[in-house]
Protein backbone atom coordinates (compact mmCIF):
# COMPACT_ATOMS: atom_id res chain seq x y z
CA UNK A 1 0.00 0.00 0.00
CA UNK A 2 1.46 3.10 -0.64
CA UNK A 3 2.04 5.90 1.58
CA UNK A 4 3.73 9.58 1.19
CA UNK A 5 6.50 10.54 3.04
CA UNK A 6 6.50 14.64 3.57
CA UNK A 7 9.64 16.59 4.85
CA UNK A 8 8.88 20.13 6.02
CA UNK A 9 11.10 22.37 4.04
CA UNK A 10 10.10 25.96 4.55
CA UNK A 11 8.16 28.55 2.53
CA UNK A 12 6.27 27.43 -0.59
CA UNK A 13 6.57 29.82 -3.72
CA UNK A 14 4.46 29.21 -6.78
CA UNK A 15 1.03 28.46 -8.25
CA UNK A 16 -1.21 25.32 -7.91
CA UNK A 17 -4.23 24.91 -10.79
CA UNK A 18 -7.59 23.64 -8.95
CA UNK A 19 -9.25 21.05 -10.69
CA UNK A 20 -13.15 20.92 -11.21
CA UNK A 21 -14.66 19.59 -8.21
CA UNK A 22 -15.39 15.99 -7.30
CA UNK A 23 -18.26 16.45 -4.98
CA UNK A 24 -20.05 18.65 -7.99
CA UNK A 25 -18.97 15.76 -10.57
CA UNK A 26 -20.24 13.11 -9.01
CA UNK A 27 -23.75 14.94 -8.66
CA UNK A 28 -23.66 15.81 -12.32
CA UNK A 29 -22.62 12.66 -13.82
CA UNK A 30 -25.83 10.48 -12.45
CA UNK A 31 -27.76 13.08 -14.42
CA UNK A 32 -27.18 11.57 -17.78
CA UNK A 33 -29.74 8.62 -16.65
CA UNK A 34 -32.28 11.49 -16.74
CA UNK A 35 -31.79 11.73 -20.57
CA UNK A 36 -31.22 9.04 -23.43
CA UNK A 37 -28.53 11.85 -25.40
CA UNK A 38 -24.99 11.54 -24.23
CA UNK A 39 -24.00 14.40 -21.74
CA UNK A 40 -20.08 15.30 -21.96
CA UNK A 41 -18.97 16.91 -18.79
CA UNK A 42 -15.57 19.35 -19.00
CA UNK A 43 -12.92 19.97 -16.16
CA UNK A 44 -13.96 17.22 -14.60
CA UNK A 45 -11.34 16.16 -11.54
CA UNK A 46 -8.92 13.05 -12.12
CA UNK A 47 -10.05 10.73 -9.13
CA UNK A 48 -10.79 7.51 -7.94
CA UNK A 49 -14.29 8.71 -6.93
CA UNK A 50 -14.60 9.47 -10.58
CA UNK A 51 -14.04 5.88 -12.00
CA UNK A 52 -15.98 4.87 -8.95
CA UNK A 53 -19.25 6.53 -10.54
CA UNK A 54 -18.08 5.82 -13.72
CA UNK A 55 -18.26 2.02 -13.29
CA UNK A 56 -21.57 2.50 -11.32
CA UNK A 57 -23.06 4.19 -14.58
CA UNK A 58 -21.74 1.53 -16.83
CA UNK A 59 -23.26 -1.45 -14.48
CA UNK A 60 -26.56 0.43 -15.24
CA UNK A 61 -26.16 0.01 -18.80
CA UNK A 62 -24.70 3.29 -19.16
CA UNK A 63 -21.58 4.50 -20.79
CA UNK A 64 -18.32 6.54 -19.20
CA UNK A 65 -15.38 7.47 -21.15
CA UNK A 66 -12.49 9.72 -20.12
CA UNK A 67 -11.67 11.65 -23.49
CA UNK A 68 -8.48 13.93 -24.21
CA UNK A 69 -6.68 14.46 -21.40
CA UNK A 70 -8.99 12.54 -18.74
CA UNK A 71 -10.70 16.12 -17.98
CA UNK A 72 -13.80 15.46 -20.76
CA UNK A 73 -16.13 12.90 -19.70
CA UNK A 74 -18.59 11.71 -22.11
CA UNK A 75 -21.47 10.18 -20.66
CA UNK A 76 -24.84 8.17 -22.46
CA UNK A 77 -27.46 6.10 -20.84
CA UNK A 78 -29.84 5.99 -23.92
CA UNK A 79 -30.03 1.93 -22.85
CA UNK A 80 -29.88 0.95 -19.51
CA UNK A 81 -30.49 -2.60 -18.56
CA UNK A 82 -30.19 -2.47 -14.96
CA UNK A 83 -32.18 -0.51 -12.42
CA UNK A 84 -29.77 -1.53 -9.59
CA UNK A 85 -26.88 0.01 -7.78
CA UNK A 86 -25.02 -2.79 -6.47
CA UNK A 87 -23.21 -3.18 -3.04
CA UNK A 88 -20.09 -4.05 -4.37
CA UNK A 89 -19.72 -0.26 -6.25
CA UNK A 90 -21.85 1.90 -4.03
CA UNK A 91 -19.89 0.69 -0.58
CA UNK A 92 -17.51 2.14 -1.67
CA UNK A 93 -18.82 6.29 -2.02
CA UNK A 94 -21.64 7.84 -0.44
CA UNK A 95 -22.19 9.89 -3.57
CA UNK A 96 -23.63 6.58 -5.12
CA UNK A 97 -27.23 7.10 -3.91
CA UNK A 98 -27.63 10.28 -6.62
CA UNK A 99 -28.79 7.56 -8.87
CA UNK A 100 -31.58 7.11 -6.90
CA UNK A 101 -33.87 9.69 -7.90
CA UNK A 102 -32.57 9.82 -11.34
CA UNK A 103 -33.62 5.76 -12.08
CA UNK A 104 -36.64 6.83 -10.16
CA UNK A 105 -37.95 9.53 -12.65
CA UNK A 106 -37.23 7.83 -15.71
CA UNK A 107 -37.60 4.46 -15.06
CA UNK A 108 -40.12 4.26 -11.97
CA UNK A 109 -38.23 2.16 -10.04
CA UNK A 110 -35.17 1.58 -8.57
CA UNK A 111 -32.97 -0.90 -6.19
CA UNK A 112 -29.76 1.12 -4.81
CA UNK A 113 -27.74 -0.58 -2.30
CA UNK A 114 -27.65 2.19 1.19
CA UNK A 115 -24.30 3.43 0.88
CA UNK A 116 -20.65 4.17 1.56
CA UNK A 117 -18.01 6.46 2.02
CA UNK A 118 -15.76 8.16 4.42
CA UNK A 119 -16.29 6.73 8.56
CA UNK A 120 -17.31 10.23 9.40
CA UNK A 121 -20.91 9.69 10.82
CA UNK A 122 -24.13 8.09 10.12
CA UNK A 123 -25.16 10.44 7.19
CA UNK A 124 -28.93 8.69 6.75
CA UNK A 125 -30.95 8.73 3.41
CA UNK A 126 -34.01 9.85 5.34
CA UNK A 127 -34.13 13.22 4.02
CA UNK A 128 -33.48 11.30 0.82
CA UNK A 129 -36.34 9.33 0.95
CA UNK A 130 -38.65 11.69 2.65
CA UNK A 131 -38.08 14.14 -0.18
CA UNK A 132 -39.24 10.96 -3.00
CA UNK A 133 -41.81 9.54 -1.30
CA UNK A 134 -43.66 13.46 -0.94
CA UNK A 135 -43.05 12.81 -5.41
CA UNK A 136 -45.06 9.77 -5.34
CA UNK A 137 -42.71 7.44 -4.54
CA UNK A 138 -43.08 4.13 -2.43
CA UNK A 139 -39.26 3.26 -1.09
CA UNK A 140 -39.04 0.27 1.46
CA UNK A 141 -35.50 -0.90 3.20
CA UNK A 142 -34.95 -4.81 2.53
CA UNK A 143 -32.10 -6.63 2.64
CA UNK A 144 -29.65 -3.23 2.70
CA UNK A 145 -31.50 -1.69 -0.35
CA UNK A 146 -33.73 1.00 -0.53
CA UNK A 147 -35.94 -0.90 -3.39
CA UNK A 148 -38.03 2.38 -4.97
CA UNK A 149 -40.90 2.38 -7.37
CA UNK A 150 -43.41 4.70 -8.49
CA UNK A 151 -46.41 2.38 -10.27
CA UNK A 152 -48.14 6.02 -11.30
CA UNK A 153 -45.04 7.98 -12.29
CA UNK A 154 -42.99 10.91 -10.17
CA UNK A 155 -45.64 14.14 -9.24
CA UNK A 156 -44.59 17.54 -8.51
CA UNK A 157 -45.14 18.49 -4.40
CA UNK A 158 -44.23 20.69 -1.81
CA UNK A 159 -41.32 19.67 0.34
CA UNK A 160 -39.44 20.44 3.36
CA UNK A 161 -35.87 19.52 4.56
CA UNK A 162 -35.21 19.68 7.89
CA UNK A 163 -31.71 19.80 7.44
CA UNK A 164 -30.32 21.66 4.14
CA UNK A 165 -28.70 18.02 2.79
CA UNK A 166 -26.78 18.35 -0.26
CA UNK A 167 -27.23 15.28 -1.27
CA UNK A 168 -31.06 15.14 -0.72
CA UNK A 169 -31.14 18.42 -2.79
CA UNK A 170 -29.58 16.84 -5.67
CA UNK A 171 -31.45 13.95 -5.05
CA UNK A 172 -35.28 15.84 -4.90
CA UNK A 173 -34.20 17.99 -7.59
CA UNK A 174 -33.17 15.64 -10.52
CA UNK A 175 -35.77 13.42 -9.53
CA UNK A 176 -38.38 16.63 -10.24
CA UNK A 177 -37.03 17.54 -13.55
CA UNK A 178 -39.34 14.45 -14.84
CA UNK A 179 -42.11 14.60 -12.57
CA UNK A 180 -45.42 15.96 -13.70
CA UNK A 181 -46.32 19.60 -12.23
CA UNK A 182 -44.64 21.71 -9.88
CA UNK A 183 -42.23 20.55 -7.76
CA UNK A 184 -40.88 23.68 -4.59
CA UNK A 185 -38.39 22.45 -2.14
CA UNK A 186 -37.74 24.66 0.72
CA UNK A 187 -34.86 24.91 2.91
CA UNK A 188 -33.06 23.62 0.13
CA UNK A 189 -28.78 23.35 0.40
CA UNK A 190 -27.63 26.74 -1.30
CA UNK A 191 -23.72 24.76 -2.42
CA UNK A 192 -21.83 26.22 -4.92
CA UNK A 193 -22.03 22.61 -6.06
CA UNK A 194 -26.09 22.81 -6.28
CA UNK A 195 -25.84 25.60 -8.38
CA UNK A 196 -23.38 23.79 -10.89
CA UNK A 197 -25.89 21.21 -10.83
CA UNK A 198 -29.03 23.15 -11.80
CA UNK A 199 -26.80 25.09 -14.63
CA UNK A 200 -26.51 21.44 -16.13
CA UNK A 201 -29.74 20.42 -16.16
CA UNK A 202 -30.94 24.04 -17.55
CA UNK A 203 -28.60 22.89 -20.53
CA UNK A 204 -30.69 19.99 -20.59
CA UNK A 205 -33.84 21.28 -20.90
CA UNK A 206 -34.64 21.16 -17.23
CA UNK A 207 -37.25 24.49 -15.82
CA UNK A 208 -35.39 25.28 -13.07
CA UNK A 209 -35.37 28.76 -10.53
CA UNK A 210 -33.74 29.31 -7.01
CA UNK A 211 -30.48 27.90 -7.28
CA UNK A 212 -28.76 28.92 -4.80
CA UNK A 213 -31.40 29.90 -2.45
CA UNK A 214 -33.29 27.95 -0.10
CA UNK A 215 -36.05 27.81 -2.33
CA UNK A 216 -35.55 25.74 -5.69
CA UNK A 217 -38.88 25.70 -7.86
CA UNK A 218 -38.84 23.09 -11.14
CA UNK A 219 -41.41 22.20 -13.79
CA UNK A 220 -41.27 18.79 -14.05
CA UNK A 221 -41.06 18.63 -18.31
CA UNK A 222 -41.61 15.25 -20.92
CA UNK A 223 -38.10 15.12 -21.42
CA UNK A 224 -34.40 15.94 -21.26
CA UNK A 225 -31.98 16.51 -23.90
CA UNK A 226 -28.09 15.58 -23.93
CA UNK A 227 -25.91 19.10 -23.13
CA UNK A 228 -22.23 20.04 -22.53
CA UNK A 229 -21.31 21.30 -19.58
CA UNK A 230 -18.37 22.41 -17.46
CA UNK A 231 -17.73 21.39 -13.71
CA UNK A 232 -17.59 24.21 -11.46
CA UNK A 233 -13.70 24.67 -9.59
CA UNK A 234 -13.18 22.51 -6.54
CA UNK A 235 -13.99 24.87 -3.62
CA UNK A 236 -12.66 22.52 -1.01
CA UNK A 237 -9.04 21.68 -3.09
CA UNK A 238 -8.85 25.41 -3.51
CA UNK A 239 -8.97 25.85 0.40
CA UNK A 240 -6.49 23.36 0.89
CA UNK A 241 -4.06 24.39 -0.96
CA UNK A 242 -5.07 28.29 0.22
CA UNK A 243 -3.93 26.94 3.99
CA UNK A 244 -0.50 25.38 2.66
CA UNK A 245 1.14 29.24 2.26
CA UNK A 246 -0.34 29.90 5.48
CA UNK A 247 0.94 27.08 7.22
CA UNK A 248 4.71 26.38 5.53
CA UNK A 249 4.65 30.41 4.76
CA UNK A 250 5.58 31.55 1.35
CA UNK A 251 3.40 32.81 -1.18
CA UNK A 252 1.01 30.58 -3.43
CA UNK A 253 -1.45 31.37 -6.46
CA UNK A 254 -4.02 29.15 -6.72
CA UNK A 255 -5.23 29.19 -10.38
CA UNK A 256 -8.52 28.69 -11.58
CA UNK A 257 -10.00 29.79 -7.81
CA UNK A 258 -12.69 31.91 -7.02
CA UNK A 259 -13.11 33.82 -3.87
CA UNK A 260 -16.96 33.62 -4.27
CA UNK A 261 -16.61 29.95 -3.33
CA UNK A 262 -15.15 30.35 0.28
CA UNK A 263 -16.67 33.61 2.01
CA UNK A 264 -16.81 32.25 5.67
CA UNK A 265 -13.26 30.12 5.12
CA UNK A 266 -11.83 33.52 3.64
CA UNK A 267 -12.80 35.52 6.80
CA UNK A 268 -11.61 32.96 9.30
CA UNK A 269 -8.03 33.19 7.36
CA UNK A 270 -7.78 37.04 7.43
CA UNK A 271 -9.13 37.17 11.34
CA UNK A 272 -5.94 34.17 11.78
CA UNK A 273 -3.52 36.66 9.77
CA UNK A 274 -3.71 35.69 6.31
CA UNK A 275 -3.70 37.59 3.09
CA UNK A 276 -5.86 36.83 0.63
CA UNK A 277 -6.13 38.55 -2.64
CA UNK A 278 -8.00 38.29 -6.33
CA UNK A 279 -5.99 38.09 -9.06
CA UNK A 280 -6.52 37.84 -13.23
CA UNK A 281 -5.96 33.96 -12.57
CA UNK A 282 -7.55 33.17 -9.75
CA UNK A 283 -6.47 33.93 -5.93
CA UNK A 284 -3.01 34.82 -4.01
CA UNK A 285 -2.36 33.84 -0.41
CA UNK A 286 0.07 34.74 2.14
CA UNK A 287 0.93 34.38 5.55
CA UNK A 288 1.51 37.99 7.46
CA UNK A 289 3.27 36.98 10.16
CA UNK A 290 5.49 34.40 11.61
CA UNK A 291 2.65 32.94 13.15
CA UNK A 292 -1.00 32.37 12.72
CA UNK A 293 -3.08 33.78 15.25
CA UNK A 294 -5.56 31.59 16.84
CA UNK A 295 -9.37 31.72 15.94
CA UNK A 296 -12.40 30.13 16.37
CA UNK A 297 -14.41 28.05 14.13
CA UNK A 298 -18.06 26.71 13.57
CA UNK A 299 -18.95 24.55 10.58
CA UNK A 300 -21.97 25.45 9.01
CA UNK A 301 -23.60 24.54 5.82
CA UNK A 302 -23.24 27.25 3.09
CA UNK A 303 -22.73 29.71 3.52
CA UNK A 304 -21.16 28.82 6.77
CA UNK A 305 -17.62 27.41 7.19
CA UNK A 306 -17.56 24.51 5.21
CA UNK A 307 -17.13 21.01 7.18
CA UNK A 308 -15.08 19.87 4.74
CA UNK A 309 -12.29 22.20 5.47
CA UNK A 310 -12.47 21.66 9.27
CA UNK A 311 -9.55 19.45 9.56
CA UNK A 312 -7.28 21.45 7.58
CA UNK A 313 -8.41 24.46 9.19
CA UNK A 314 -7.28 22.37 12.76
CA UNK A 315 -3.62 22.07 10.91
CA UNK A 316 -3.26 25.58 10.13
CA UNK A 317 -4.18 25.98 14.03
CA UNK A 318 -1.97 23.59 15.65
CA UNK A 319 0.64 26.23 15.60
CA UNK A 320 -1.19 29.28 16.45
CA UNK A 321 -0.42 31.61 18.76
CA UNK A 322 -3.11 31.07 21.43
CA UNK A 323 -6.10 28.61 21.87
CA UNK A 324 -8.84 27.76 19.15
CA UNK A 325 -11.92 26.09 19.34
CA UNK A 326 -13.56 24.29 16.52
CA UNK A 327 -17.20 23.04 16.59
CA UNK A 328 -18.17 20.49 14.58
CA UNK A 329 -21.95 20.56 13.47
CA UNK A 330 -22.91 18.66 10.46
CA UNK A 331 -21.17 15.51 10.83
CA UNK A 332 -20.47 13.27 14.26
CA UNK A 333 -16.91 11.56 14.58
CA UNK A 334 -15.04 13.88 11.98
CA UNK A 335 -12.52 14.49 14.57
CA UNK A 336 -10.50 11.49 14.05
CA UNK A 337 -7.74 13.45 12.85
CA UNK A 338 -7.27 15.00 15.86
CA UNK A 339 -5.23 11.89 17.62
CA UNK A 340 -2.86 11.85 14.77
CA UNK A 341 -1.92 15.50 14.78
CA UNK A 342 -1.42 15.23 18.73
CA UNK A 343 1.31 12.23 17.32
CA UNK A 344 3.12 15.08 15.74
CA UNK A 345 3.22 17.50 18.52
CA UNK A 346 -0.36 18.77 18.53
CA UNK A 347 -2.09 19.97 21.82
CA UNK A 348 -5.70 18.84 21.27
CA UNK A 349 -8.65 18.12 23.32
CA UNK A 350 -11.91 16.58 21.83
CA UNK A 351 -14.87 16.92 23.79
CA UNK A 352 -17.96 15.54 21.50
CA UNK A 353 -18.55 17.54 18.51
CA UNK A 354 -15.97 20.54 20.05
CA UNK A 355 -12.27 20.72 19.80
CA UNK A 356 -10.18 22.64 21.78
CA UNK A 357 -6.32 23.61 19.93
CA UNK A 358 -3.41 24.80 22.42
CA UNK A 359 -1.15 26.18 19.87
CA UNK A 360 2.16 24.81 19.76
CA UNK A 361 5.43 26.71 18.72
CA UNK A 362 6.33 23.76 16.14
CA UNK A 363 5.32 20.13 15.34
CA UNK A 364 7.07 17.13 14.44
CA UNK A 365 7.40 14.39 12.01
CA UNK A 366 5.41 11.38 12.67
CA UNK A 367 4.24 8.35 11.40
CA UNK A 368 0.20 9.16 10.95
CA UNK A 369 -2.92 7.08 9.55
CA UNK A 370 -5.53 8.63 7.09
CA UNK A 371 -8.94 8.24 8.80
CA UNK A 372 -10.74 9.65 5.96
CA UNK A 373 -10.96 12.05 3.12
CA UNK A 374 -9.76 15.43 4.53
CA UNK A 375 -8.23 13.92 7.73
CA UNK A 376 -5.69 12.70 5.08
CA UNK A 377 -4.68 16.18 3.71
CA UNK A 378 -4.18 17.84 6.80
CA UNK A 379 -1.93 15.36 7.98
CA UNK A 380 -0.39 16.38 4.61
CA UNK A 381 -0.55 19.98 4.89
CA UNK A 382 0.82 19.74 9.06
CA UNK A 383 4.17 17.95 7.59
CA UNK A 384 4.45 20.85 5.50
CA UNK A 385 5.77 22.83 8.63
CA UNK A 386 6.94 20.06 11.06
CA UNK A 387 10.35 19.12 11.86
CA UNK A 388 12.05 16.20 10.05
CA UNK A 389 9.51 13.52 8.14
CA UNK A 390 6.18 12.76 8.24
CA UNK A 391 5.13 9.54 6.45
CA UNK A 392 1.00 9.22 5.82
CA UNK A 393 -0.21 5.97 5.50
CA UNK A 394 -3.82 4.35 3.82
CA UNK A 395 -3.69 7.53 1.64
CA UNK A 396 -5.90 5.80 -0.86
CA UNK A 397 -8.55 7.93 1.15
CA UNK A 398 -6.36 11.18 -0.47
CA UNK A 399 -6.98 9.73 -4.16
CA UNK A 400 -10.80 9.96 -3.24
CA UNK A 401 -10.34 13.67 -3.46
CA UNK A 402 -7.01 15.41 -4.59
CA UNK A 403 -5.48 14.13 -7.98
CA UNK A 404 -1.75 14.83 -8.42
CA UNK A 405 -1.48 16.31 -5.02
CA UNK A 406 2.12 15.85 -4.80
CA UNK A 407 3.02 17.47 -8.02
CA UNK A 408 1.20 20.00 -7.38
CA UNK A 409 3.02 20.74 -3.58
CA UNK A 410 6.61 20.01 -5.32
CA UNK A 411 5.86 22.23 -7.84
CA UNK A 412 5.87 25.22 -5.06
CA UNK A 413 9.30 24.03 -3.27
CA UNK A 414 7.77 21.25 -0.73
CA UNK A 415 9.29 17.93 0.06
CA UNK A 416 6.69 15.47 -0.72
CA UNK A 417 6.89 12.25 -2.26
CA UNK A 418 4.30 9.09 -2.87
CA UNK A 419 6.37 5.98 -1.80
CA UNK A 420 4.87 2.51 -3.39
CA UNK A 421 3.96 -0.32 -1.26
CA UNK A 422 5.94 -3.52 -1.01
Amino acid sequence: MDSIVVTGNGPLKGSIPIAGAKNACLALMPATLLSEEPLTLTNAPRLSDIKTMSSLLQSLGGEAMPMADGKVLALSSHDLTSTRADYEIVRKMRASNLVLGPLLAREGHAEVSLPGGCAIGARPMDLHVHGLEALGAEIELRDGYLHAKAPGGLKGAEIRLSFASVGATENIVMAATLAKGTTVLNNAAREPEIVDLVKCLRAMGAQIEGEGTDRIEIQGVDRLHGATHQVVADRIELGTYMLAPAIAGGEVECLGGSLDLLGAFVEKLDEAGVDVEATENGVKVRRRGDRIQAVDVKTEVFPGFPTDLQAQMMALLCTAEGTSVLEETIFENRFMHAPELGRMGANIEVHGGVATVHGVERLKGAPVMATDLRASVSLILAGLAAEGETVLNRVYHLDRGYERLEEKLQACGAKVERVSGQ
